[in-house]
């Protein structure tokens, strides 16, 4: 190996800090917070130069479905590199992508279709963004530039992506560089009074939205949401009915749909797509993180044919021209392909029910905890929020390092704590993953200022 790659942990470290700019990342937290240069991985565990393991219970961001260095995942890109690492998909094509999208279409009973290819999350939200402008504007619709969003939503960092974002913390140092969205009401559960149900929030959310629609749906493109459940600010899960009004509603007032399942989708939440659950298809549907099985950078964006026909024409000015360097990339789609083998031969999905029970189980102890507030679950999602002490703004730090004390892998968002695990676990890491959250949670609250 090059001299490079036979230095310590120290020095990887010391040399990440003063070179690399890290994400989602005050850097000056790491003058306390410790960054760990990690060595390899293996199953559900990543393991750092010094031997120490931790329990990648958050998958690694939520892409790693089945496990780090995953001997079929592997054994794919292996061969894909014999064959072709990659070729521009303008003018060209080639095997993986175009088996890709065959089986994806079929996964969503080709109700979907016609893949457009990115890298990462927040482009597919920007290529499903444009999509719906420019099809309204070939349509002759042009004044439907405007989008709508639930409170407290995110769908990526891209400026276009961002705008369809709720979460100050990322939003607001660029809001002047932001396109005009509508925020509605979320339909998340936390928010029922005394006596409703889940089912009661959604319908809540879904009037509120239909009355923004009776006064601008001349002027909205689409309404843009997380399938049940809203990631990035703090796990907020909904009743599917909620999709299933805002399908009606769309379908009423002639908007788009535009379903963001970069994180929900790929057995997430419990079945392939998300939106499965409320039996409904959207106009576009976004996927990423796990799709390549936490391999390689891989988004798309699935949608239905009269929106494809709609770009179909001899003028080129009505054509997408949307494009990146690396769209459809080969090992990514390979990686794809593998992952998708996984959830056919090894009944993924029913075997994740069994799983996410085992899981919930082990939970119990955790979910009676006299400081825990709406403990909850969706598919391979948990989550609950933390009662904490006013000003404790140090939580999640402080949660984060403990749990690596503990051979665990977490970072809570503010006050929530929430597991995202690779679907592999065994009875011994589920036990570990349960007693070691509680043990860090209970230092992490005893540890407060």
């Amino acid at each position: 190996m090059p001299e490079v790659m036979g230095a310590g942990p120290e020095s990887w470290v010391a040399r990440s800090l003063r070179n690399v700019w890290h994400p989602c990342t005050q850097m000056r937290h790491h003058e306390t917070m410790p960054l760990v240069a990690v060595s390899r991985g293996e199953g559900a565990w990543l393991f750092d130069h010094e031997g120490r393991r931790y329990l990648d219970a958050v998958s690694s961001w939520w892409v790693n479905l089945f496990g780090h260095a995953n001997p079929r995942i592997n054994g794919a890109l292996k061969d894909q590199l014999d064959r072709l690492e990659h070729a521009m998909l303008a003018g060209f094509t080639h095997e993986p992508v175009v088996m890709l999208s065959e089986r994806l279409a079929a996964r969503a009973d080709h109700r979907l279709g016609h893949c457009f290819y990115a890298s990462d999350g927040a482009s597919a939200v920007e290529i499903a963004l444009k999509m719906s402008f420019h099809f309204w504007r070939n349509t002759g619709h042009g004044d439907k530039q405007e989008f709508v969003c639930l409170k407290g939503s995110y769908h990526g960092e891209t400026l276009g992506a961002l705008s369809v974002t709720d979460v100050s913390l990322f939003r607001d140092a660029y809001g002047p560089l932001l396109g005009k969205t509508h925020v509605v009401e979320s339909p998340d559960a936390r928010a029922a009074a005394p006596g409703e149900t889940a089912a009661d929030c959604a319908r809540r959310a879904a009037g509120r939205l239909e009355a923004l629609l009776q006064q601008r749906a001349g002027a909205i493109a689409a309404v843009i949401v997380e399938p049940l459940v809203q990631c990035a600010t703090g796990m907020a899960m909904y009743d599917p009915l909620y999709l299933a009004l805002l399908r009606e509603l769309c379908d009423r007032y002639q908007v788009h749909l535009i379903a963001d399942e970069i994180a929900v989708g790929c057995g997430r939440t419990g079945t392939f797509f998300a939106c499965e659950q409320a039996s409904i298809w959207p106009d576009f549907l976004c996927l990423s993180k796990g799709i390549s099985g936490g391999y390689l950078p891989l988004s798309l964006v699935m949608t239905q044919d009269h929106i494809y026909q709609a770009f179909y024409s001899d003028e080129m000015s009505r054509g997408f021209l949307h494009s990146h360097s690396y769209t459809g990339n080969p090992l990514a789609c390979r990686a794809a392909l593998a992952t998708l083998q996984i959830f056919d031969d090894d009944g993924v999905l029913e075997a994740n029910r069994a799983l996410a029970g085992r899981i919930t189980q082990a939970l119990q102890p955790l979910a009676a905890h006299p400081r825990v507030r709406h403990f909850r679950q969706r598919g391979m999602i948990w989550a609950f929020d933390a009662e904490l002490a006013e000003g404790d703004g140090g939580f999640a730090r402080r949660f984060f390092t403990l749990g690596l004390k503990h051979e665990l892998l977490l970072r809570p968002i503010g006050n929530t704590v929430y597991i995202m695990p690779p679907y592999i676990l065994n009875d011994d890491e589920v036990a570990h993953l349960a007693s070691s959250t509680l043990a860090v949670f209970e230092q992490a609250l005893d540890a407060a200022p």
